[in-house]
C-alpha cells in the first residue's frame, strides 16, 4: 500500500496522539470490545487537533473493525476446525500491524494497514 502524509510535518503532540489511536486497541486485552472502543474514543476526542490525528484515528478504527469481523468469521469457522487455526494467526497479525502502525504514526508517517476494509471515511 502507498504511504501518504496528510500533513507534511505533524507536530510532536499530533504524532503522539496518532500513535495513541493505534495503541489504544490494546484496551481489548482488558475489556470486551476495547480494541474498538480505545481507538474510537481517542479519535473522537482528538480528531480536531490535527488532520494527521484524524487520518490515523480513522485508519486504526477501520483496521480493528476489520479484525473484529475476521475474528467473528474465525469463531464461526471453529465449527469446522479451521477457525481454531486461523484465530491465533489473526491475533498475531493484528498485534504486529498495530505496533507497526503506532511506530509509523509516532514518526509522523501516515500508515495504511494492508487488507483493511475502510468503512469510516
Amino acid at each position: 500500500m502507498e504511504e501518504q502524509s496528510v500533513n507534511p510535518t505533524p507536530s510532536s503532540e499530533a504524532r503522539q496522539w496518532a500513535m495513541f489511536c493505534h495503541f489504544a486497541a490494546f484496551a481489548g486485552l482488558l475489556i470486551p470490545f476495547g480494541n474498538l472502543l480505545g481507538p474510537l474514543i481517542i479519535w473522537q476526542l482528538k480528531r480536531d487537533l490535527d488532520p494527521f490525528v484524524d487520518d490515523q484515528g480513522k485508519e486504526a478504527l477501520n483496521f480493528h473493525i476489520t479484525v473484529s469481523i475476521a475474528a467473528l468469521v474465525c469463531i464461526l469457522l471453529a465449527v469446522v476446525v479451521i477457525g481454531f487455526l486461523l484465530l491465533p494467526l489473526l491475533g498475531l497479525a493484528a498485534l504486529i500491524l498495530t505496533i507497526i502502525g503506532g511506530i509509523k504514526a509516532n514518526e509522523g508517517r501516515s500508515y495504511r494497514y494492508p487488507l483493511c476494509w475502510r468503512l469510516i471515511k
